[in-house]
């Protein structure tokens, strides 16, 4: 039997930094939410959060905001592509219509 150990991420931001960090993505993410990975860092550019210098150390903070419970990760199935989209616990999923087939039952 295998096993992996699973190191329990940790942003290396100064206690303020990390508070300031958190505060900005959870705020952008609620208000321009869901959002994949790429639209998060152009809006994070767009805010101009100082601290955060780069889109690998964005997606460390997301991935323990994920762990802590202060953002969840959906999966959007658009077609046989998927897309990963971060959200607050408190937004509801975007529902993707199927298209319907141009059958009709009758009775």
């Amino acid at each position: 039997m295998f096993t992996t150990a699973v190191k329990a991420l940790q942003p290396r931001f100064r206690p303020e930094q990390s508070q300031t960090i958190t505060r900005a993505l959870f705020e952008i993410v609620q208000e321009h939410g869901p959002l994949s990975v790429a639209q998060a860092w152009e809006r994070v550019q767009q805010v101009g959060v100082k601290d955060l210098t780069s889109k690998t150390q964005m997606k460390t903070v997301l991935r323990w905001m994920k762990e802590r419970q202060k953002l969840k990760q959906i999966c959007n199935h658009v077609g046989p592509n998927k897309q990963f989209l971060y959200t607050t616990w408190f937004t509801k999923p975007p529902t993707v219509t199927q298209p319907r087939s141009g059958v009709v039952k009758s009775s």
